[in-house]
């Protein structure tokens, strides 16, 4: 289309506002805004045909529109973006669980894309990537101003395809450089304290007080079955009681979370969504008993579990199913919807409601919130418990050793690191057990 028709259309089309503000005005007095509404479209449609037509060099309409689409987005927060045409697919596959990548999550606040979590036994696992590292550059091209949308983008791509990662990590000087190569990503997201002899996870930490041991990643769509499993196997134990292990999770699918709660109550309130434009909905317990049994569970959250993981904290924690151990959590209470564009071909992911935990309370940490305020999951009293980044290196050490599946007839390797958030949990376990609880 050519520059005349374009303007053309625009002109039509604030025209068109134009005389519908007008009259929405003249019938509807308690609608001031549509004249606003109709001034704001034209000052943008002016200063689209302003660039298009007198900045220095030829601009492309489309990336144009795109830009000021993303501007909107990202004025809004930082989990809201656009998806243009060329990232569908790469998005619809990240959705899914199944791309080619380097098995990293990573937040973009502020401008810096911070790991969240590398998943195990992924390229970035392998190569040392570690939570809280800031990837300052991505194959020699610096990432500053990036956000997760743009993230996704460099990190992911062909299978087998190289890709070196500038990391900045607390406590070291200079930017190291860790090479890999993209793979597959198809990752299970339920694990547990090592591998057996089958190639297998066992869900035993301490076998002779029976004390299963679940780490969760993240939250897919195949998470509450692999969860199922994982329980069930820890029921043919007769385990005496679990530490879910929820340090480092980014979230994932609110359904997920709701499916993984439900597995653990008798009855109460789960989670409840509220939002400006869309239905207030809540989620309860569904069944009479438990479908496992009501062995004691203590949660070890972080400062990095986000979003889902806070879900089901919050839950477990509120309804007194559990006990919450470690760091107060991220603050991410928000929902984010996908909105197909454009016949699908496009798409905008806007947040359109927030997570209430069942005391009512919203778990998202907005711009302004201060350290007082209610956000997070905060453990609960006299569990309160960090690790320093000498012991968060030492638990990283000692999980890439028994992350591994070993060769036949290869021992099980000794711990050397005692995890006193892991210790913290098991005393809570057999102080329940041994009070009958």
């Amino acid at each position: 289309m050519n520059r005349p028709c374009i303007f053309r259309s625009l002109s039509l089309l604030t025209t068109g506002l134009m005389l519908t503000a007008f009259h929405v005005h003249a019938d509807e007095s308690e609608k001031p805004n549509a004249q606003l509404d109709y001034e704001m479209m034209k000052l943008f449609v002016e200063t689209y045909e302003q660039i298009d037509t007198n900045y220095v060099r030829d601009v492309d309409r489309r990336e144009l529109m795109e830009a000021a689409i993303r501007g909107m987005l990202e004025h809004l927060d930082q989990y809201s973006s656009y998806i243009p045409k060329r990232d569908v697919q790469r998005f619809d596959q990240s959705m899914e669980q199944e791309f080619g990548g380097v098995g990293i999550q990573v937040n973009g606040v502020g401008g810096r894309l911070t790991v969240i979590s590398p998943l195990p036994g992924t390229p970035a696992y392998r190569a040392g990537v570690r939570s809280g590292d800031v990837i300052v550059e991505v194959n020699g091209e610096s990432t500053e101003g990036f956000n997760v949308t743009d993230a996704v983008k460099v990190l992911q791509g062909p299978p087998g395809r190289p890709v070196t990662l500038g990391i900045q990590r607390a406590g070291v000087d200079e930017v190291m450089q860790m090479s890999m190569n993209r793979e597959v990503i198809q990752v299970p997201t339920v694990l547990g304290d090592h591998f057996n002899q089958n190639g297998e996870w066992d869900y035993l930490m301490d076998s002779e007080n029976k004390i299963g041991f679940i780490r969760m990643t993240h939250f897919s769509r195949h998470t509450a079955d692999e969860m199922k499993r994982a329980l069930q196997v820890l029921g043919e134990e007769n385990a005496q009681g679990l530490i879910l292990d929820l340090r480092s999770n980014p979230g994932g699918l609110l359904e997920a979370a709701i499916e993984i709660a439900d597995m653990f109550l008798e009855s109460g309130d789960i989670v409840s969504v509220r939002g400006r434009n869309v239905p207030d909905r809540s989620w309860k317990a569904r069944k009479d008993e438990p479908e496992y049994p009501s062995i004691p569970v203590a949660i070890l959250v972080n400062r990095y579990s986000a979003s889902a993981s806070e879900v089901l904290s919050a839950c477990l924690q509120d309804n007194h199913r559990a006990i919450v151990i470690g760091e107060r959590t991220w603050g991410k209470g928000s929902v984010q919807n996908v909105i197909r564009m454009e016949s699908g071909e496009s798409a905008l992911k806007l947040t359109t409601a927030s997570y209430h935990r069942p005391s009512g309370v919203n778990i998202h940490r907005f711009p302004d919130s201060k350290k007082d305020d209610d956000w997070g999951v905060k453990p609960d009293p006299g569990y309160e418990l960090s690790l320093n980044a000498e012991q968060w290196q030492a638990w990283l050490r000692d999980r890439e050793q028994r992350d591994v599946i070993r060769a036949e007839g290869t021992e099980v390797p000794e711990r050397t690191f005692n995890d006193p958030q892991i210790q913290k949990g098991v005393e809570y376990i057999l102080e329940q057990v041994a009070a009958g609880k």
